[in-house]
């Protein structure tokens, strides 16, 4: 911002920085606000701290911010305070489920909880994420809340039985875990993190910027507002892109007591992909709408009526993809295209959920996390068709039946690094952060149906759009810079709730 004039909200942002008060600052996809935030770390003389939501973010920020101000993520200020004690349990050695089970004392006998059987190697993953869970929060101590849904386990009364099951587990892992030497359960970064927070530790600096602060795990967000009485604190993102629920993350900016400011126009994009970001932003029920940038011009399409996704007139340097089978679909095709591919990512992911169909194929357990509670393909292939909690998993079935597990996994062989590559394929998660100049987007966003109410044919009628996905939507749209081709999204245009006057 020192070459860039900056914008009026940008003004105003720095402004309210300036006042000394805490402060809110909502920035759309694309405004300006890492230059943003480095203006206000240059305006103030007095030591700074840029709180970063990971190491590369952090390490680019040191480059240009203020020798005064300290850019830093959570866990390496953990790490400096407890996480260093804990080194050689880090690079511990790898410990399989089943051994893992047996240092607990899991019996080795399966255990039935409705139509599932789970494993001693299923029931110790799911005591490791308890503690995953728990390292997430703000609590004090690991309970019920903790425990993780299971796919196969959709009712109150399973998961009861499993969280009984699973609690004594969980609470014998984490005693271990707090020993700096002769531990035995493998020692992660999340643990040293939450030992951290659990002492409530100092942020030292008169004002304190936090980034990314949709995506913030409770366990952060306590430790930052505690320095709330001595340090200005500033939280900065984009609630729209708050996607990372799941993994206990949530939107800490629309709770936190403080004036709030925003960004709204986009450098990224032209008015047309703005656009279709608006619409998504009011089915997502938020208020921020953005403009885009004047000097940028941007083109939206939609496949033509009855033509695959895939057939577009301009081919994408991204695509697009809300689940790992669908990022598998992709690259399938666009391999027998002859295209050199990309997977943000290392594909490992792919790589692990294809091993463990292969397994069910053969018979054999699997002991991965989205597969461990079903004893055969079968089960598989019947959840991901019939019921609605696995509606996710069908175009990684698609794939699994219609390749097979070997090709599956040449395939991921054959991918290349993103320099080398015509084209990059991702998922919406992880494309967080990133653009590219045109962007498809994926056949595997469903268009909700409501399978209760039916058009005279027998056809389910629309559904309501649930606000997570929508937000997952605004993040996919927004990550073009010049041309946008809605793909698998274009369903909105003949939705009810897709009207673009409501955006």
């Amino acid at each position: 911002m020192t070459s860039i004039r900056p914008t009026p909200e940008q003004e105003a942002a720095l402004a309210a920085f300036r006042t000394g008060d805490h402060l809110v600052l909502q920035a759309g996809a694309g405004s300006g606000k890492t230059s943003t935030l480095r203006a206000m770390a240059r305006s103030d003389r007095r030591p700074g701290m840029y709180i970063a939501f990971n190491k590369a973010t952090a390490t680019e920020a040191k480059r240009s911010f203020p020798p005064t101000t300290i850019p830093t993520t959570a866990h390496s200020l953990a790490w400096r305070a407890v996480g260093h004690r804990y080194q050689a349990r880090l690079n511990g050695p790898r410990i399989s489920s089943a051994k893992l089970a047996a240092i607990l004392g899991i019996s080795t006998r399966s255990t039935r909880i409705g139509s599932r059987d789970l494993t001693a190697s299923a029931l110790c993953y799911t005591a490791q994420q308890t503690v995953l869970g728990y390292c997430h929060s703000a609590d004090a101590d690991i309970t019920a809340a903790h425990v993780p849904q299971l796919r196969g386990v959709d009712n109150q009364a399973g998961h009861d039985k499993l969280t009984d099951l699973v609690l004594p587990y969980a609470v014998a892992m984490w005693t271990d875990l707090k020993r700096t030497d002769e531990g035995r359960i493998p020692f992660k970064h999340d643990h040293y993190l939450k030992m951290w927070a659990l002492g409530e530790p100092t942020l030292r600096g008169n004002f304190l910027l936090l980034d990314e602060a949709q995506d913030t795990n409770p366990v952060l967000e306590k430790v930052f507002t505690a320095q709330r009485g001595h340090a200005q604190l500033v939280m900065v993102g984009d609630s729209a892109q708050a996607i990372y629920g799941w993994r206990g993350a949530r939107d800490v900016m629309s709770r936190f007591d403080a004036p709030a400011r925003t960004l709204s126009q986009s450098f990224r994009f032209g008015a047309a992909v703005a656009v279709e970001a608006n619409r998504w932003l009011a089915i997502a029920g938020q208020p921020l709408r953005i403009t885009g940038a004047p000097h940028i011009t941007s083109t939206v399409t939609t496949p033509a009526s009855g033509a695959p996704t895939t057939s577009t007139v301009i081919h994408p340097q991204a695509i697009l993809c809300r689940t790992n089978g669908g990022a598998m679909t992709e690259i399938l095709g666009q391999l027998r295209s002859g295209r050199r591919v990309a997977l943000v990512g290392d594909g490992k992911a792919l790589q692990d959920l294809a091993l463990a169909a292969r397994d069910l194929q053969n018979g054999r357990r699997s002991t991965h996390y989205e597969l461990m509670l079903f004893s055969s393909w079968g089960e598989v292939q019947d959840y991901a068709q019939y019921d609605p909690t696995g509606r996710d998993l069908q175009p990684f079935v698609d794939v699994i039946d219609e390749h097979g597990v070997d090709i599956v996994l040449a395939t991921l062989a054959q991918l290349c690094r993103e320099h080398d590559a015509e084209v990059t394929v991702s998922t919406i998660h992880k494309s967080k952060g990133r653009e590219w100049t045109a962007v498809r987007i994926a056949d595997d966003f469903p268009e909700p149906e409501d399978p209760e109410h039916t058009d005279i044919n027998g056809t389910p009628l629309p559904a309501p759009i649930d606000p997570g996905e929508a937000r997952l939507a605004y993040v996919a749209v927004t990550r073009a810079q010049h041309h946008l081709d809605l793909g698998g999204l274009s369903w909105i245009n003949r939705h009810p709730d897709g009207n673009p006057v409501a955006a």
